[in-house]
């Protein structure tokens, strides 16, 4: 199995090619999981939800900012996914509905290549691998997860996205029968998300497939969900279904919904406060009691990386 690791992500934030993951073995675990079964096979590592047979290197892992990991527990018990519930405990109980095998993405827009495409497909040419990264959410608290996955660019780069893919689309699953959230109208459904091209194909924006060496459970966005480190947690779209690549910059369902709340670009930065409370501070989810909090960091500790980015844009204006 080649293992590419992208130049600009430091070796701090990726587990060494010994403790890669092997693709196939993780496909038939998620093939058994399919209807939100626990069960993942040794090979990956595995081990109970009570965080009790946590392997060592989980235990020692830390992230770039020499952060601790958060629990298992932590990372599948406190939930932002509306699907299937607003409050944090809910998508853990009602995610169970979710059925993630047969599962296919259609790509469409400006690229050469479109259709529908079963996930094996999607998943086939890639290595996966380990990424601790840090999670924001816009609600002041954050995590830190070891997620699995493969580079977004590299998916993206396969479809071949023309001169006029200046952004690109992304769609969640819209089934209320599996997915109870969706009977309310709380959001225009399915849930819409989207990023500009230069962010999309930055080494640090991944798909990820799981987290702690198994499949990605229901309730955290499986089977395939986008993980963008610098930016607030809704942009990280779950269930998805549909990429699409456009000329035009797509309208987020957040941004739709509540637009002085939500901006499209969505970068952590402890400068913009959310119109209801301050962003200078987050709370840590598991470590301490719920009042304590520590400094927010731009674009959520990875500035070094993204800043340049955004070179020359008004980031309070462009929020």
């Amino acid at each position: 199995m080649i293992i590419r690791r992208p130049p600009d992500i430091p070796s701090s934030e990726i587990t060494p090619e010994s403790v890669y993951l092997n693709r196939r073995t993780f496909i038939a675990a998620a093939a058994v999981g399919a209807a939100g079964a626990a069960f993942v096979p040794r090979a990956l590592g595995a081990f109970q939800d009570d965080d009790q047979e946590v392997p060592a290197r989980f235990r020692n892992m830390r992230s770039e900012l020499d952060e601790r990991l958060n629990s298992y527990r932590d990372v599948t018990t406190y939930n932002n996914f509306y699907e299937f519930g607003t409050d944090k405990a809910e998508p853990a109980r009602n995610a169970r509905s979710l059925r993630t095998r047969p599962w296919t993405v259609s790509v469409e827009g400006a690229a050469e290549v479109t259709g529908r495409f079963d996930i094996e497909d999607i998943l086939k040419p890639h290595a996966l691998e380990e990424r601790v990264y840090r999670l924001r959410c816009v609600e002041a608290w954050s995590m830190v997860v070891p997620w699995i996955g493969f580079p977004l660019g590299d998916l993206l780069q396969r479809f071949r996205p023309t001169s006029d893919a200046k952004y690109v689309e992304f769609t969640t699953l819209l089934d209320p029968k599996q997915m109870p959230g969706q009977r309310y109208p709380l959001l225009d459904w399915p849930y819409v998300e989207g990023l500009r091209m230069d962010e999309a194909m930055h080494p640090l924006a991944i798909i990820a497939v799981g987290l702690y060496g198994k499949v990605m459970p229901n309730q955290n966005g499986a089977p395939l969900r986008l993980v963008v480190p610098w930016k607030y947690g809704f942009k990280s779209i779950k269930s998805i279904v549909r990429i699409r690549f456009t000329e035009r910059r797509p309208k987020s369902s957040w941004e739709k919904q509540a637009p002085r709340e939500y901006g499209f670009y969505a970068n952590v930065n402890p400068e913009v406060d959310h119109p209801r409370w301050s962003q200078k501070r987050e709370r840590r989810i598991g470590a301490g009691a719920f009042w304590d909090r520590q400094p927010t960091l731009p674009f959520n500790g990875y500035g070094k990386e993204v800043a340049s980015l955004y070179a020359g844009m008004d980031l309070a204006r462009n929020f």
